[in-house]
């Protein structure tokens, strides 16, 4: 009884600062909209969980709770980063130094902390089934709450998916590599790459065979299969040959409704979802091993940090002497010889690379290389705001008059420069043959290290912007013009240099209530 009264403190402390953080709740609040906006009427322009592109279940328990296990397909991407970090946290506190001192196991630790995991994921879901709710009494279209049904698909489709999530937020932060921006980036990375290997199996589905025993994590084989199952019987074979997607535009003639009052599972399909939620709790287990060597290692990594210099870099220091007449050049100064000093030596290399790809790749090569140029500063650009919170020299940076205004300053001065230098041959080279395109590079390398301090300032941790910058930098592969600049080079340069203004007021104003607390 005692290791369980440990284990229930150790999940409900890790719950209770998670649930008071901002961060949560708007989390929570994202994606309670998301699913209110996920069951419009039959007059809006779009589905969510459509067959065929325009053909979705009619708004019973069992599909609202259908729909809402889907979207956990994106909430067990924000939630990664929603639940990352306690680890580290712990580490880096010296709480695991206490906590290693009790009879609580390895084993007991690293599951209570994936418990809270799931706890939190939990909650913010069980808030969008209660919207759920909402919306199949307000749409009116089947007024019978079935609690039993709205449930089923959160517990075996959702749940086994967000079960992984949680597992993998622990693994990344017992890997020191994989704690801070490379881990984030990384799990988007394979975020994605698990929802493309997925679609084969999707588009493969016979419901004449029997239901797939394992299926994909999110389980989305399994969802197709019973649609295919169910729902094939009310429609025309044509009606189901292009499978389902998650948000689908249709044409006004060409909506349709068809019934699920339930979801009719079979014993191969339970076990293998169940498999995949044993296989997540496996995995806690099998990593409760490297829980100390992760420990040694965080404290490692402080201690050399607080001890190494850094390279001396001494051209730089002469190039930065004229820059050290005025306070604000002072810190400008600094500013760049502190981020230039820590980086590594294959960091050069790579800029080297993304840098001459920038210079000689035909279009629109040379805007990936430069969009990878600016991924290469994403661990700065994230920990912007957070340098001083990090560091713990805050209270002396800020105690000055004007100090916090005036770092601010350097420090987006800093970026920006860094963003158009790693981008040099790439300005100089476009300058002549297509001056839109060099503007556009300057604009955007001055917009990105503005909205990273806005969001690293107001939400006080680096993973939202890293995540949104994993976001932008998909869609620029995918020719979005956000961060191409060869899909229509005016349009982002006026889009970034509109924006430009309320990202740096935004930054100003989280930044006065950062540096003030």
């Amino acid at each position: 009884m005692e290791s369980v009264r440990r284990f229930g403190a150790i999940v409900g402390a890790d719950l209770l600062e998670r649930i008071r953080s901002a961060r949560f709740w708007v989390i929570q609040g994202l994606l309670c909209i998301a699913s209110w906006w996920s069951f419009p009427t039959m007059e809006k322009d779009y589905m969510v969980l459509a067959l065929n592109g325009h053909l979705r279940g009619e708004y019973s328990s069992a599909w609202i709770g259908m729909v809402v296990a889907m979207l956990a397909i994106w909430l067990s991407l924000i939630g990664f980063y929603l639940v990352r970090g306690t680890l580290v946290r712990d580490f880096e506190t010296r709480v695991w130094q206490l906590l290693v001192a009790t009879p609580l196991t390895r084993s007991s630790y690293l599951l209570a902390k994936w418990c809270s995991n799931m706890a939190v994921l939990s909650l913010v879901m069980a808030g969008a089934l209660a919207v759920g709710v909402v919306a199949q009494l307000v749409r009116a279209e089947n007024m019978h709450v079935n609690l039993v049904e709205l449930v089923k698909p959160a517990l075996l489709l959702a749940l086994p998916s967000l079960a992984l999530t949680s597992l993998l937020a622990l693994v990344f932060d017992l890997v020191p590599w994989l704690r801070r921006t490379a881990g984030n980036v990384l799990f988007f990375i394979l975020w994605v790459a698990s929802l493309a290997a997925t679609a084969p199996a999707i588009q493969s589905v016979n419901p004449a065979e029997g239901a797939p025993w394992l299926g994909d994590p999110r389980g989305m084989v399994a969802f197709q299969h019973s649609v295919a199952r169910q729902v094939a019987p009310q429609l025309k074979d044509e009606q189901m040959k292009n499978g389902f997607c998650v948000v689908c535009g249709v044409k006004k003639d060409q909506r349709a409704t068809f019934m699920w009052d339930e979801w009719r599972l079979d014993g191969t399909m339970v076990l293998g979802r169940m498999l995949w939620l044993l296989l997540a709790v496996g995995g806690v287990l099998l990593s409760s091993r490297w829980i100390d060597r992760a420990a040694a290692s965080c404290e490692k990594t402080r201690t050399n940090s607080a001890n190494g210099s850094g390279r001396r870099l001494r051209l730089l220091e002469v190039m930065m002497t004229p820059l050290q007449k005025t306070q604000l050049g002072t810190l400008v100064a600094a500013e760049l010889q502190l981020t230039l000093r820590q980086r590594a030596g294959w960091w050069w290399l790579a800029v080297l690379a993304a840098s001459g790809a920038g210079m000689i790749a035909p279009m629109p090569g040379a805007a990936l290389a430069v969009v990878v140029s600016w991924g290469l500063l994403l661990d700065k650009y994230g920990q912007a705001a957070l340098q001083e919170r990090s560091t713990r020299t805050g209270a002396i940076v800020f105690s000055a008059s004007g100090a916090g205004k005036r770092v601010l300053q350097a420090r987006w001065i800093v970026l920006s420069a860094l963003g158009v230098l790693v981008n040099l041959p790439a300005v100089l080279r476009f300058s002549v043959s297509e001056p839109v395109v060099a503007v556009a590079i300057v604009i955007v390398a001055a917009s990105i290290p503005a909205w990273s301090l806005a969001f690293g300032a107001l939400t006080g941790n680096s993973r939202t912007f890293e995540l949104l910058a994993c976001v932008f930098g998909y869609l620029a592969l995918n020719e979005v013009a956000v961060l191409n600049v060869s899909v229509n080079p005016g349009w982002t340069a006026v889009v970034h240099g509109l924006m430009l203004p309320l990202a740096l007021i935004l930054a100003v104003w989280s930044w006065r209530r950062l540096s003030q607390g």
